[in-house]
């Protein structure tokens, strides 16, 4: 189960869930986490309480235990953590990329689930950051690309 909140009601929340759905029975993984739509300005206030950084970002991922990738309970669902996506910042990405928001959207999910999984990155270099490397080819298997290469 998926707990998802879009106070501005910009996001289809229904295919939210879908997407999210098809990343973690592709990864074998099941699991509740929470997800949350928020602006650049509440963003910047995580980023800045969270991480010292005084600027909005397009996703944070809080996972409940840090760097154990999907840890259990046996009998009890998987508590997984809560992702925030900035929506301004996911459709400045959009634009920026030059694909659609949907297409953001898909590659926000798989960022933030990677992370939850134990995943993480130290730079956005698609090229050289194994995660990235790994979000892009679940996003080509997956059909979440618009143009296939």
């Amino acid at each position: 189960m998926h707990y998802i909140e879009d106070e501005s009601g910009s996001v289809d929340t229904a295919y939210a869930d879908s997407i999210i759905s098809r990343i973690l029975s592709y990864l074998g993984e099941d699991g509740d986490f929470s997800l949350h739509f928020i602006s650049d300005d509440e963003m910047r206030d995580l980023n800045r309480e969270y991480r010292g950084i005084d600027d909005p970002t397009d996703i944070l991922t809080f996972a409940i235990n840090d760097g154990e990738a999907f840890p259990s309970v046996e009998g009890e669902e998987k508590e997984l953590g809560d992702i925030f996506i900035s929506i301004d910042s996911m459709n400045r990405n959009a634009d920026s990329l030059m694909v659609d928001r949907d297409e953001e959207l898909r590659r926000l999910l798989v960022h933030g689930i990677l992370h939850l999984r134990g995943l993480d990155h130290a730079t956005n270099d698609f090229a050289s950051e194994p995660m990235l490397i790994e979000q892009e080819r679940i996003m080509k298997e997956l059909g979440f690309l618009k143009i296939q290469y």
